[in-house]
């Protein structure tokens, strides 16, 4: 039986992006909640092998404003008591500290945005999923929110060259990573066209979106080994 995996997604512009294409390659059935459309978040992960929850330009615990948040971090809660292979980014990097017991607030330094080292420590290293990654490793950061306090047991894999959380694993199976692997230049574009996000006439970012389309290849040869061995994660799941 081909393995199921769940995604969550939270925006239009925020797709599964290079992990989805990576994912289906490597032989996974690929099922996407569209929150932000009113597609339900299911309350368990019985029918899944795997979750992973994208990223969004809302809060961890902007649960007023959008109502898939608290289902979404329960469901995580779930999973991860169930040991099934979990990756959060950004955002999903947040929700999944906050549904174990972490807390974020808003990066004191402001906003980070760019191509930015992937600053691996030891347990980092030795990861087996933050394994994959060279040590020269750039990635794309886009956040205004960063994780400030880990779950009890959580292992920091990684912070980025301010010092911020960069890549946790909970537990054995389940990950949260602050930058954007899935990220092509045609996702960033978007990001830089909406005016929510970003102002007008911004010639940094415009700088930015440039950078990045031309490492694209580059980006892809880096995170494509990351996304599959987390594809074999959920494809060889562990007996319960």
């Amino acid at each position: 039986m081909t393995a199921r995996l769940l995604v969550v997604q939270h925006e239009s512009t925020c797709p599964s992006g290079l992990f989805g294409e990576s994912v289906l390659e490597a032989g996974l059935d690929l099922d996407v909640a569209h929150a932000y459309a009113g597609e339900g978040v299911p309350d368990t992960l019985d029918a899944y092998e795997g979750l992973v929850v994208l990223g969004g330009a809302m809060g961890a615990n902007d649960d007023a404003s959008y109502g898939w948040l608290a289902p979404t971090r329960t469901l995580i809660s779930r999973a991860a008591a169930d040991d099934r292979p979990i990756l959060g980014i950004c955002l999903g990097h947040q929700l999944v500290a906050v549904a174990l017991g972490g807390a974020i607030s808003a990066n004191p330094l402001g906003r980070t945005r760019g191509l930015i080292p992937i600053g691996l420590g030891p347990e980092g290293a030795a990861d087996l999923l933050l394994s994959t990654v060279p040590d020269d490793a750039v990635a794309v950061h886009w956040n205004n929110d960063i994780v400030t306090r880990l779950p009890d047991g959580a292992v920091p894999l990684a912070h980025d060259p301010a010092g911020a959380v960069q890549a946790v694993r909970y537990g054995t199976r389940a990950w949260g990573i602050q930058w954007h692997p899935e990220v092509t230049a045609e996702i960033f574009r978007a990001w830089m066209a909406d005016e929510s996000l970003n102002p007008t006439n911004d010639p940094e970012g415009a700088a930015l979106a440039g950078r990045i389309a031309v490492s694209e290849g580059v980006l892809r040869a880096t995170w494509w080994p990351f996304f599959t061995r987390f594809a074999q994660l959920v494809a060889d799941p562990v007996p319960r």
